[in-house]
């Protein structure tokens, strides 16, 4: 008899791991309190423009993503990013610097003075830090690399992937791969060095040289596709309202149109924000509720403008640019969305994603609106050289947007993985563990049906 388990949320983290189950010989039902799969996930047409409202892309950096679009027969939306979104920009004292990619390009580029080069290059002779367990991405990178590599590298990265701050983010939480090249190699540059030929034998394929894709309908391909897979199996607009212990199991109540419903199951996967799985959890452990909600998800406002290409002075040869904090912009950067996806518009356009607030200024909600936006736009028609009014703007506003993998964060980390063990059959994912990026939590789904089947 095949074993039973109920997935609450069907964003990517649920609905692969729920795939991936359901592959292995799982009954698996996936319950969603939206009307719509996905989660952070949304893809949306608008007066004949396709936007990505959450993730714009993923990195193909393990196998399973292959293994999805193939199984899912998705083969005919996969779209790869543009040869041109290799290169990336930089503002520094008003004026956009491509990143440098290579040796030469570090000694050529004027994003960084001499005298950060040359403080780059000590970085093979800093020891270990012997206390970067609970140490700050902003000291971890100011001690291995300098303050200005920390400045106009490392804080507008943060800004582009976590919408967060590096002084806030816990070195080894955040950036697990970054922390562990000083821990097993003693460096960052001999560290990368030696790691690659141990990708290689993993399969994987470091962020850096992995081939960034979409899909022609947008990231909510991947989404609709496994729901298309589970049919009535997936069942939407319904909210858990308890999960609770029984003889043999678990029985999940749950709200569908004004009625409560119950389903048994030998385990329970959760993939739901940690705020909202504290809510349902906290019955199992009182301090669940303390780990679950002490996880900072910071407001993002997402700002989507359209211009006809005649109109704009900037070449636009590049992924776009973010902003470091030093530059004071309101907002935190841009992507060039059609130079990435080129069929995201006709080629006498050209769309702008915009990203505004996260940790760097959460104030942002108290402003107006419609000034916060006029200021940004602004800001950002003056740096691209832009002459003339977007044909077109739209805007989607995140409350509670990326879990930010503060310090402190290895505690939360430790208290979900002794939970597990004291509550066998209840799992706790989702990208508040193991990663924020579609890419990441695609591959901890691997990892998290693993250890389910393992256990059971």
């Amino acid at each position: 008899m095949n074993k039973n388990i109920v997935v609450i949320g069907a964003g990517i983290s649920g609905l692969t791991t729920a795939y991936l189950l359901s592959k292995k010989g799982f009954d698996v039902t996936i319950i969603e309190k939206n009307s719509s799969v996905g989660g952070s996930i949304e893809s949306v047409f608008e007066n004949g423009f396709l936007f990505d409202r959450g993730p714009n892309s993923a990195l193909e950096t393990t196998p399973v993503i292959g293994q999805l679009i193939k199984e899912l027969e998705l083969e005919h939306e996969l779209l790869y990013a543009s040869k041109q979104a290799n290169k990336r920009y930089i503002l520094r004292d008003n004026k956009l610097h491509s990143l440098p990619m290579s040796p030469q390009g570090l000694l050529k580029t004027k994003l960084f003075s001499g005298k950060a080069k040359l403080r780059l290059m000590a970085e093979p002779f800093i020891g270990r830090s012997g206390d970067g367990y609970y140490q700050s991405l902003a000291e971890f990178v100011k001690r291995r690399l300098g303050q200005e590599f920390l400045d106009y590298a490392i804080n507008p990265f943060v800004a582009g992937v976590y919408a967060g701050r590096p002084e806030d983010l816990s070195v080894k939480s955040a950036f697990p791969k970054l922390y562990a090249l000083e821990e097993k190699y003693g460096g960052l540059i001999i560290g990368t060095i030696r790691s690659i030929r141990e990708r290689k034998k993993r399969a994987e394929v470091a962020k850096q040289s992995a081939k960034m894709l979409s899909f022609k309908s947008g990231m909510i391909a991947l989404p609709k596709a496994i729901e298309k897979y589970f049919g009535s199996n997936l069942l939407l607009s319904s909210e858990v309202t308890s999960v609770d212990k029984t003889e043999k199991g678990f029985s999940i109540s749950y709200q569908q149109n004004g009625t409560i419903n119950k389903i048994e199951s030998d385990a329970v996967l959760s993939t739901i924000p940690s705020y909202v799985a504290s809510g349902i959890f906290t019955k199992y452990d009182k301090d669940f509720k303390t780990h679950a909600e002490a996880i900072y998800y910071p407001p993002v406002l997402v700002y989507y403008l359209v211009y006809n290409r005649k109109d704009i002075k900037q070449d636009l040869d590049g992924f776009g640019f973010l902003i470091p904090a030093k530059e004071n912009k309101s907002f935190l950067g841009a992507l060039w969305s059609s130079i990435i996806f080129s069929e995201r518009t006709d080629e006498s356009k050209a769309a702008f994603t915009l990203f505004v607030g996260g940790s760097r200024n959460p104030e942002f909600v108290k402003e107006d609106r419609i000034s916060l936006l006029a200021k940004v736009r602004k800001e950002f028609e003056a740096l691209m050289g832009i002459t003339a009014d977007p044909i077109f703007t739209s805007e989607r506003f995140w409350e509670k947007a990326i879990p930010q993998y503060n310090l402190g964060y290895v505690e939360h980390e430790r208290f979900f993985d002794d939970f597990e063990k004291r509550n066998p059959g209840l799992f706790i994912s989702g990208n508040f563990r193991g990663g924020i990026s579609v890419g990441d939590c695609i591959k901890n789904a691997e990892l998290v049906a693993e250890k389910i089947l393992k256990q059971l």
